[in-house]
């Protein structure tokens, strides 16, 4: 398969890269983390078989650049950024999504905000952590690794919050200090390399805002039918799986499970990949 064709789109306050590949109807994959569009190289091309597939960076990541670089980052703000990439690439239909962890909170209130522009959304892992009942914890481990940031650095603030991600949500590190860390494929490792830049401005303007937003239960409750939440087989218990079980129960849909943990995307891309496939197919 050639290669993705690209274009950037001006929204309000920024420039974002986008591209796209494949043919049929549309596909939106909303990326989480510093990844950007590289987050998808393992499932783009199987997906594009079926789909006009469509991956971009999020504003201030990577090559999407922020007009102001210190500008405060809002859920809704995301949201509509992906619903100006729905108005260009499907603008008389609507388009299947896909979002994973930071990315899937925004596909969360793109749906509730513009429905109509939504035939399907699968939200993979969305740290919504509002809706838990210990969440006056989870704020305190955001507390703490914006702390750790500020006194310790980039990467003893990712042990704290790697730790507390893996473990349910504890403010403390596990012991010894060091975090569970999946193995990742060579290409997926290389990836993360290239993320390093971005990774401060994720763990300080990203994480904050985003795991302090409250989805609108009720009107999800309303879109159930187009809502597939899902989490890793192997992150049960987590802190950024835990949300979408309970969302699930709360909203009586059946919760997907798909191969791997929470970065099951880039551990598993073809298996993650083809149950992708499958779910929009249905």
């Amino acid at each position: 398969m050639t290669g993705p064709t690209t274009g950037s789109l001006r929204v309000n306050g920024a420039t974002l890269h986008y591209e796209v590949r494949g043919r049929g109807p549309l596909l939106l994959l909303m990326p989480g983390g510093a990844g950007g569009t590289a987050a998808f190289d393992g499932v783009a091309d199987g997906l594009a078989a079926d789909y006009t597939v469509a991956t971009y960076d999020p504003r201030g990541i990577c090559r999407s650049t922020l007009d102001d670089p210190e500008a405060a980052q809002q859920v809704a703000e995301h949201a509509d950024d992906a619903y100006r990439m729905l108005e260009l690439l499907s603008p008389g239909e609507p388009a299947r999504v896909f979002g994973s962890s930071s990315g899937a909170i925004a596909a969360v209130h793109l749906l509730s905000t513009h429905p109509d522009r939504v035939a399907r959304l699968v939200a993979h892992e969305p740290p919504l952590v509002e809706v838990l009942p210990d969440a006056a914890d989870h704020r305190a481990l955001v507390a703490r690794v914006q702390e750790t940031f500020h006194a310790e650095g980039l990467m003893a603030a990712m042990t704290v919050f790697a730790a507390g991600l893996t473990q349910g949500g504890s403010a403390a590190p596990a012991e010894g200090g060091a975090a569970r860390v999946p193995r990742l494929p060579p290409q997926a490792a290389a990836r993360a390399e290239r993320t390093m830049a971005d990774l401060p401005y994720f763990v300080t303007r990203i994480v904050p805002r985003f795991m302090s937003h409250t989805p609108d239960v009720n009107r999800l409750r309303a879109l159930a039918d187009r809502l597939v939440l899902a989490g890793g087989q192997d992150s049960r218990g987590e802190l950024a799986y835990r949300p979408a079980a309970l969302l699930a129960e709360r909203l009586g849909t059946e919760m997907l499970h798909f191969p791997g943990g929470h970065t099951g995307l880039t551990t598993h891309p073809e298996e993650f990949g083809e149950l992708l496939r499958k779910t929009f197919g249905a």
